[in-house]
């Protein structure tokens, strides 16, 4: 009697969901929309802290960070880490996995630039996207640690994934000199830097030690508040901006823009991010360079 029901349930379940439950890795479920169109709900993503010397190493996965635009993928479609939807192509995610990632866009070392403006775009360009991919490096919908998120991960690339996804490459720490020779290695091939992981970590929103980040600077971010003239050369220009950061501290970032910049520079009210090499005994950021204008995409 109970065969008759349970026929009439499996019938009722639409064609798509008994075609791809068989793709989801063991502990993980299918991804779950977040926000609407206009994405006003931010995804609620794992966010980095800093590397410090003295922790345990060898219980963090290690990749390279890359310099990419963060994107989360709900099952349906790409959100960034602001919760702006994120307008592809149909084919760039065309048989993507209905299963919630977290990854990066990226083109390749030193193209960001070029990366934001197409990732921008509310009519994407086919042809542009073709030089894109989403580099996986999490599962955010699976109830595992990261050593499991990270076997499920490699389970669900076993099997072929269309070429716009890649899994990006996660190996396990050992010590810090190690890590620092790892860190030499992808900065002299023209990379930003290194990704820690911990192993035992679920996937939770924020920032802590579960994900840290490593570079050979420190960067940050902060609100331009004024245009400064420049002098000599730079004079009818902006020799620097004024700006103050998430603590208040206010200060000038004049190294590291150029031409155009000065004379076209971030709007006041803007955000941008800067690299600096900690900080002097006012607590100002040492020998702050400005990197570029911060995008909604990140």
């Amino acid at each position: 009697m109970l065969l008759r029901p349970l026929l009439l349930a499996v019938l009722l379940v639409p064609a798509s969901v008994l075609a791809t439950t068989d793709e989801w890795p063991v502990g993980c479920t299918p991804g779950a929309p977040v926000g609407e169109r206009d994405g006003e709900t931010p995804p609620a993503l794992t966010l980095a802290g800093v590397y410090r010397r003295g922790l345990p190493v060898a219980d963090y996965w290690v990749s390279e960070k890359l310099d990419g635009v963060r994107a989360y993928w709900d099952g349906q479609r790409l959100v960034s880490r602001g919760g702006r939807a994120i307008v592809a192509p149909a084919q760039f995610t065309a048989g993507w996995p209905r299963l919630a990632l977290d990854g990066e866009l990226w083109m390749g070392r030193g193209t960001f630039d070029r990366l934001s403006g197409i990732v921008r775009r509310q009519r994407p360009d086919p042809d542009a996207w073709r030089a894109v991919r989403y580099m996986v490096f999490d599962l955010p919908g699976c109830g595992l640690d990261f050593d499991g998120r990270v076997a499920a991960l490699r389970q669900l690339f076993a099997v072929p994934q269309p070429a716009s996804l890649q899994l990006i490459e996660q190996w396990r720490g050992r010590d810090h000199a190690h890590l620092m020779m790892r860190l030499r290695q992808v900065v002299a091939a023209g990379g930003e830097g290194l990704m820690l992981h911990r192993g035992a970590a679920p996937y939770r929103a924020g920032r802590g030690d579960d994900l840290l980040k490593l570079k050979p600077y420190l960067d940050a971010e902060a609100r331009v508040i004024g245009h400064l003239p420049g002098k000599g050369r730079l004079r009818g220009m902006v020799g620097a901006l004024l700006v103050e950061d998430a603590e208040g501290r206010r200060f000038r970032l004049g190294s590291g823009l150029s031409d155009a910049e000065r004379q076209a520079p971030p709007p006041i009210g803007s955000w941008v991010t800067f690299r600096y090499q900690g900080y002097t005994g006012n607590g100002i950021p040492r020998f702050a360079r400005y990197l570029r204008v911060r995008t909604a995409e990140e």
